[in-house]
């Protein structure tokens, strides 16, 4: 049994945030309250798969069954999820583990929503309910070992023969790209566009291993993938997506849920943070009773709430259809950058005990460092706000 309990939800919520303007709406709290359902069921087994890098698949089949998958878009046979909604689900899974929710960034934000935007019907009737249940596994192939933040630049080449087109080339970072199911793999064809290809894992030709070694999202398998004279029947190709702006507009949903994610590790690790403090004893008394923790946890609850505030008030934007793509860049960048200072303010507060994985923080800040990194740099984000606030372009 653990020295301290840190890793109960304490709801922190210090501007009334979700409870504000009537509260949230039965619906949109019934997937949250689903999500801490699963959290609580998945949290006792997911240090230990953290700590021997072992990916629990069969969680993503009980997250499908939860139905927490869909990440905001419409399955026939399943309840619509709001974005604010998609939102909470995020944010409440990435409060019990990073590599839970980047299952749901995986799945549901790249796999499921790249289908759903640019799938033809028949595709969307294959592949959208199984993947939203978590009876098959989704990937999105689109970095490279040569170009992550310059992804517009992929070499991963497609070209038609008769009635199938052949994928060549390399990608790396794919998160479920060697873990079965389908692969939506991004290449450029003989004219230069973008296009997506729904690529089985079985296919011949597809060569994928699982990236070892890593320090972040222990408990989830992201593969180097080998293409070579991979062999896609005409009618696997997303008749939608034409060119990187397709592939683009995927991103941006996907990028809001990330700040969402950030928020949920934040969360966890203020939170247990708040509840050390209280339980452990120095000098005769609780942490809690020194001026300069209560200086930390309010640190930490400021920018906290700034976090909630930006998911919040960018998820009505969505929702009501008004949302920008920089908007969803601001609170990317935002929201990584202040769950990064939190995480390692809450790792300082909890001393020697921070780094051991039964109090959580380390693994949440391990997993900051992903997320902060992925769905597009820190820099990229401020090159996109900046060019547009100042209508000039920085990138080159």
């Amino acid at each position: 049994m653990p020295d301290y309990d840190v890793s109960e939800a304490l709801d922190t919520d210090y501007y009334g945030v979700f409870s504000a303007l009537g509260g949230i709406p039965a619906a949109d709290r019934a997937h949250w309250e689903r999500a801490r359902q699963f959290v609580d069921e998945a949290l006792p087994i997911i240090n230990d798969c953290w700590d021997r890098a072992e990916y629990p698949v069969h969680l993503v089949k009980r997250m499908g069954e939860l139905n927490l998958l869909a990440d905001g878009i419409d399955v026939p046979g399943l309840e619509p999820m709001s974005p604010l909604a998609a939102g909470l689900v995020n944010m409440e899974i990435s409060r019990g583990d990073g590599s839970l929710g980047t299952i749901v960034a995986v799945q549901g934000g790249l796999a499921l929503r790249s289908i759903a935007f640019h799938g033809s019907d028949a595709q969307k009737e294959r592949w959208l309910g199984p993947l939203a249940r978590g009876e098959e596994l989704g990937s999105f192939a689109l970095t490279e070992p040569d170009h992550g933040s310059d992804s517009v630049s992929l070499e991963t080449r497609a070209r038609l023969d008769g009635d199938h087109w052949v994928l060549d080339g390399e990608k790396k970072w794919i998160g479920n790209g060697a873990s079965g199911g389908v692969t939506v793999v991004w290449a450029r064809d003989e004219a230069g566009d973008v296009r997506g290809f729904l690529v089985e894992q079985d296919t011949p030709g597809y060569e994928a291993e699982v990236i070892e070694g890593k320090a972040s999202l222990r408990a989830i398998h992201q593969a180097r993938i080998r293409l070579e004279g991979v062999r896609v029947p005409k009618d696997q190709v997303l008749p939608g997506a034409r060119t990187f702006k397709d592939t683009s507009r995927v991103l941006v949903a996907t990028r809001l849920g990330v700040a969402w994610s950030a928020l949920g590790h934040a969360t966890a690790a203020y939170e247990a943070a708040l509840s050390y403090a209280t339980q452990r004893v120095q000098f005769g008394k609780p942490l809690a009773k020194f001026q300069l923790v209560q200086d930390r946890l309010s640190q930490m609850l400021a920018e906290l709430t700034s976090m909630q505030l930006h998911c919040v008030h960018v998820a009505a934007l969505d929702a009501a259809g008004q949302m920008r793509p920089t908007q969803a860049s601001m609170a990317k960048y935002h929201n990584t950058r202040k769950a990064r200072f939190i995480a390692s303010t809450a790792r300082d507060l909890l001393g020697g005990n921070g780094i051991l994985l039964e109090n959580h923080v380390i693994r949440h800040l391990a997993d900051i460092e992903s997320i902060h990194t992925y769905e597009g740099t820190e820099s990229v984000q401020a090159l996109l706000i900046g060019r547009d606030v100042t209508g000039v372009g920085a990138f080159a």
